[in-house]
């Protein structure tokens, strides 16, 4: 009977240790798994920065940097400060129509808006756009 007892303490303590090791390994694996996604997100950003019409695009979004014959323009507030808007990145896969609601959805939101006007009481103001001039004009 002691002799099974020892053998069983010994058995309890290694597999305790065991469980141990591989609670360990268990997370290491999902941080090298959350490692490996972050690098394939880094890697698509990188290869996105090869394309030039996208550092164009990011370019003309970011910095209001305009191509020749076009004509920028910013969008000024209430407080004479130019209006800010949010940077994100998409991706280039993903298909435009899969964040807009099905036509069921918008067509009855048409009619439930119909029959809920809103009234306002004040005009709200309009934003003020100044439009920059090119900064080579051409002479005449």
């Amino acid at each position: 009977m002691l002799v099974l007892a020892v053998l069983m303490v010994s058995y309890a303590s290694s597999m305790r240790a065991y469980l141990q090791q591989q609670q360990h390994m268990d997370a290491l694996n999902a941080d090298i798994a959350s490692s490996k996604a972050a690098i394939a997100r880094l890697e698509k950003e990188k290869r996105r920065w090869d394309d030039p019409a996208y550092v164009r695009t990011v370019a003309h979004q970011r910095f209001g940097w305009v191509l020749p014959g076009e004509v920028g323009f910013q969008v000024i507030g209430e407080d004479g400060k130019p209006l800010d808007h949010q940077d994100t990145l998409t991706s280039t896969g993903s298909t435009a129509g899969a964040a807009r609601p099905t036509w069921w959805k918008t067509a009855w939101g048409t009619m439930e808006a119909a029959g809920n006007p809103k009234t306002t009481t004040s005009q709200a103001p309009q934003p003020v756009t100044r439009i920059r001039a090119p900064k080579n004009p051409t002479k005449q």
